[in-house]
């Protein structure tokens, strides 16, 4: 196969050109040129976007959503920025999709680890899992005030991150200091980036999993149940003590005042019998005599009524003899007898 010599391939583009003329030739360049024109001087901006135009390379203007004009490539260009969008960052793991719509986690690899592996205030290793949200409020500032403003949140992330969580106990980092360091984080990274110009402002800051790393993770298990049993039997003992401590004290508040009750009792009726004695000694000095024989009476009429039955004990006699039955269930009532003969007696 014979080569081809570039001048014979020259020579004969040159022929037919010069066959066809300079008209037909200047229609063509015409006609790629308009097209040109057209295919980049009209643009659309997304609902969610801002479009920024630069002439020959400085801003021109912003446009916002829908079909806009320019001066074609060359001359102008336009840059679609998302400020309407809530962007994500990840630390220490990746999402990625799956068939069905489900959503699995990748963060076992070296990148992930090399992230969110930190140092605790006190020495220990943690591996902490984050999210940062933020919008574009300024695109103009965002693709030209920072070179690589996507990387510059990243590095400000992970430094503000690895700052917290150096500043705090390891323990408290792990269990209740999860809000408090996404806060701080938060306030911290916008001061940074709105120092830097970078047109960035933050939605949330969110941390996903804090763990500890994976060969210390049974140790920190055990740790944690010894902790949740500990702080089990304290509340059991706290319930325990919250229903014993009001039912002792009601009781001993009983206590007492059945006691002051009965003092009370006490001490009025010793001094109603003092009252009593008084009045009766006033009455004996009176009359000593009448105020003996009532005594003696009232004596046996409280003594009497409870006594089933009345003995007389004579030393010479050899058994007792029952003066009154006094037992009213075993008392017979006499019956009337017959008149006697003898009229100077009657025997009832």
């Amino acid at each position: 196969m014979a080569a081809y010599d570039p001048e014979d391939v020259v020579q004969e583009i040159r022929k037919r050109a010069s066959a066809l003329g300079t008209k037909p030739i200047a229609l063509i360049v015409t006609g790629v040129v308009l097209l040109y024109f057209v295919a980049t001087s009209w643009f659309t901006v997304q609902p969610e976007e801002t479009g920024i135009i630069q002439r020959f390379g400085a801003v021109d203007r912003t446009v916002g959503p829908g079909l806009h004009f320019k001066f074609p490539n060359g001359i102008e260009k336009v840059r679609m920025v998302p400020t309407a969008r809530v962007l994500k960052e990840e630390f220490g793991f990746m999402t990625t999709s799956m068939e069905g719509g489900r959503t699995q986690y990748a963060a076992n690899e070296n990148p992930f680890k090399n992230v969110s592996l930190m140092l605790s205030g006190d020495l220990n290793v943690i591996d902490v899992q984050w999210i940062v949200q933020y919008r574009i409020e300024d695109p103009t500032n965002y693709l030209f005030k920072v070179r690589e403003s996507r990387q510059a949140i990243r590095d400000t992330a992970e430094a503000v991150m690895r700052q917290v969580v150096g500043n705090r106990l390891g323990s408290d980092v792990l269990t209740v200091g999860r809000v408090a360091i996404s806060v701080q984080v938060k306030e911290e990274m916008q001061k940074i980036l709105t120092d830097y110009g970078t047109g960035v402002r933050l939605v949330t800051v969110e941390l996903q999993d804090v763990t500890p790393p994976d060969p210390v993770k049974p140790a920190f298990n055990e740790v944690n149940e010894a902790r949740q049993d500990r702080e089990r039997t304290i509340n059991q003992a706290q319930e325990k003590a919250n229903q014993q401590i009001p039912r002792a004290r009601g009781e001993a508040i009983q206590t007492v005042t059945e006691a002051e009750g009965y003092a009370v009792e006490r001490v009025n009726r010793a001094e109603g019998e003092a009252n009593r004695f008084k009045a009766i000694l006033a009455d004996y000095k009176k009359s000593p005599e009448v105020t003996r024989k009532r005594l003696y009476l009232e004596a046996m009429g409280s003594i009497l009524p409870s006594a089933k039955a009345l003995y007389i004990v004579d030393s010479e006699q050899q058994a007792m003899l029952p003066m009154l039955n006094m037992d009213s269930a075993q008392r017979t009532t006499p019956t009337a007898q017959p008149a006697a003969t003898n009229p100077r007696s009657t025997q009832p």
